[in-house]
């Protein structure tokens, strides 16, 4: 029988147990050699914070694009911001693992893993 699936540190995505890690699998913490370089820099954690503050600040129902979180921390130039759309994701998948938000698309709650195209980001 496989463990259970783990939380990838830095991308937030669902690592599925593989025979190559039998031996360690409890030291697995990245989905893959990108993910172990990229880690969780202070961007990364900005970006986290700004979903949270920014979600403080809406009605409890109410929901953020992750481009909100981008142009907050990128400011109001387009191409800083659109740069930080996936590490916002990342971040959101993140805060997902850690019971803080869902990752919703058409007003549905979907799985921060396999979601594909635009979400919006909801506190729990």
């Amino acid at each position: 029988m496989a463990p259970e699936p783990k939380t990838c540190q830095s991308c937030g995505r669902t690592i599925e147990w593989r025979k190559k890690w039998e031996r360690d699998w409890d030291q697995v913490r990245y989905c893959s050699t990108a993910c172990r370089k990229r880690g969780v820099n202070d961007v990364d954690r900005r970006l986290e914070a700004t979903i949270l503050d920014l979600l403080a600040q809406r009605a409890r129902t109410s929901t953020i694009c992750p481009s909100d979180a981008a142009r907050a921390v990128g400011g109001d130039d387009e191409e800083t911001w659109r740069g930080l759309m996936e590490p916002a994701r990342r971040a959101a998948r993140r805060l997902v693992d850690r019971g803080e938000v869902v990752i919703t698309q058409g007003g549905k709650v979907v799985d921060p893993s396999t979601a594909k195209g635009a979400i919006r980001i909801r506190k729990v």
